[in-house]
């Protein structure tokens, strides 16, 4: 493409992720001091003197906030789709809570992920998170806000209840008879961890996609590196390369993304694997982003 990619998306990435371990604030300032990112998606900043910093860094930086509540379920194993429902009710209030956080911080919404899947008891547990999906965004839509649902695989690493794809799109169709404001968030690297491609799962969930990550995943049974857990671009037997990153382009480009007025959030998911340096594993990923944008047939 002779356009510039930062014409049709917000470019970002997800701060806990791209630099895992390192103070919130110092990642923050980095990464909105650099032009490249039109968005940073944070997540819990628990000290409220940090929380108050952050927000006036990110202010200043005139930068798109994403706030993503996975941690906040994925560390303590908490479950919104339980059967149990003081522990289902448990992990509601932590998802009404990051509402409050995200508005704070100036983000528009939320993102979060379904809990665990299992084949005897889906279509319970997939009723308990309707549940308390419809909760979270009906306390989000009081306050001008969005939630949006992070497809995950059912049965390699994270073994959540949403998707595969078909699965999420029959989700996102139920939320989206009593809330507007529900979308879906489609992740690149985990296409390959539920046996899908771009063109399959972009034209699945069409209707109902809002955001979008990209990233990469290792799905050889015995390999290091193996699951969920999104290692840089070329990394050694991984499924994406910058070949998969262009389709995803492309597929984006057909099924009618490319917005110039309202342009989609889309962040890079990519972690740097054992003592790998995270300045490098972000400033390589930005070179596959653009290596594959400019393959790209305009």
């Amino acid at each position: 493409m002779k356009e510039s990619i930062h014409r049709y998306f917000k470019i970002g990435t997800i701060q806990w992720m791209s630099y895992p371990g390192v103070p919130v604030l110092d990642t923050l300032r980095k990464l909105a001091s650099d032009d490249f990112f039109d968005a940073i998606e944070l997540s819990q900043i628990q000290n409220s003197v940090e929380r108050a910093q952050a927000k006036k860094l990110l202010e200043q930086a005139n930068v798109t906030v994403c706030y993503g509540a996975q941690p906040r379920l994925l560390g303590p194993g908490l479950n919104p789709n339980a059967l149990d429902e003081s522990e289902r009710e448990q992990a509601e209030r932590t998802l009404l809570e990051a509402v409050d956080e995200a508005e704070y911080l100036g983000a528009g919404g939320i993102v979060f992920l379904a809990g665990k899947w299992e084949a005897e008891t889906k279509e319970q547990t997939y009723i308990q998170l309707l549940k308390t999906t419809r909760k979270v965004c009906s306390y989000a839509a009081k306050k001008g806000m969005f939630v949006e649902l992070e497809v995950f695989d059912y049965d390699m690493d994270k073994k959540s209840l949403i998707g595969p794809a078909p699965l999420a799109a029959r989700f996102a169709g139920d939320m989206r008879m009593s809330h507007g404001n529900f979308g879906l968030l489609a992740d690149l690297s985990h296409f390959p961890t539920t046996y899908e491609d771009s063109r399959f799962v972009i034209r699945t969930l069409r209707p109902y996609l809002t955001h979008f990550h990209i990233g990469n995943a290792v799905v050889k049974k015995g390999a290091e590196g193996y699951g969920d857990q999104h290692p840089r671009f070329g990394f050694p037997n991984s499924a994406n390369d910058i070949s998969k990153l262009m389709e995803f382009f492309q597929i984006l480009k057909e099924e009618g993304f490319f917005d110039t007025e309202r342009p989609y959030v889309l962040s890079f998911e990519v972690k740097p694997w054992k003592d790998e340096e995270p300045d490098l594993v972000v400033a390589g990923t930005k070179r596959c982003i653009r290596r594959a944008w400019n393959l790209l047939e305009d």
